[in-house]
C-alpha cells in the first residue's frame, strides 16, 4: 500500500511538472522544430500593443477614501504578480498602430518616417524602445511578415 501511494504521489509530482511547463508554453514547437520564443520582434510587438488599453486624460481630479473592512469592488483590488494590461495614452498608441500598419502594408519609407514621427513626439513613451527597434529593423530592410 505504501508503494502504490508513493508511486501516486511522484507520478502526481511529475504530472504537475508537465502541465505547468506546458501552459508557460515551454513545450511548444512550431513547424520548423524550434520554440516559439525565437518570434519575430514584430509578431511580439503586435501581441504587446494588442494587450495594451488606450486610457484618456482626465481633467477632473478624484480622490477615494477606504475604511478598513468596507465593501470594495473586486476590479479596483491589486493582486500582487497579477498581470494586467499596460494603459497608455490613446492618441500615443494610435500613432503607434499607424505606424505599424504603414510597416505592415509594406510601404518602408512612410513606416520610418511614422516611427521617426513618433519618436519625436512621444520622447518619454513606454513603446520608444520598440519604435527604435522598428526603425533600425525598416533601416535594414526587414519587413514585417503578415
Amino acid at each position: 500500500m505504501k508503494k502504490i501511494t508513493m508511486l501516486f504521489l511522484l507520478g502526481l509530482a511529475l504530472g504537475s511538472q508537465v502541465l505547468y511547463a506546458a501552459e508557460k508554453g515551454d513545450g511548444k514547437q512550431n513547424a520548423a522544430g524550434k520554440g516559439d520564443s525565437k518570434q519575430s520582434f514584430w509578431q511580439k510587438l503586435r501581441i504587446k500593443i494588442e494587450s495594451m488599453t488606450p486610457q484618456k486624460k482626465t481633467s477632473v481630479t478624484t480622490a477615494t477614501g477606504g475604511v478598513r473592512g468596507a465593501p470594495g469592488s473586486t476590479e479596483d483590488i491589486y493582486w500582487k504578480n497579477e498581470a494586467t494590461g499596460q494603459t497608455i495614452a490613446s492618441e500615443e498608441l494610435e500613432a503607434f498602430k499607424k505606424a505599424m500598419k504603414l510597416a505592415d502594408s509594406d510601404d518602408k519609407a512612410q513606416a520610418h518616417a511614422a516611427f521617426a514621427e513618433f519618436i519625436k513626439k512621444y520622447p518619454e513613451s513606454s513603446l520608444r524602445k520598440d519604435a527604435d527597434q522598428a526603425l533600425a529593423l525598416l533601416g535594414n530592410g526587414s519587413a514585417p511578415s503578415k
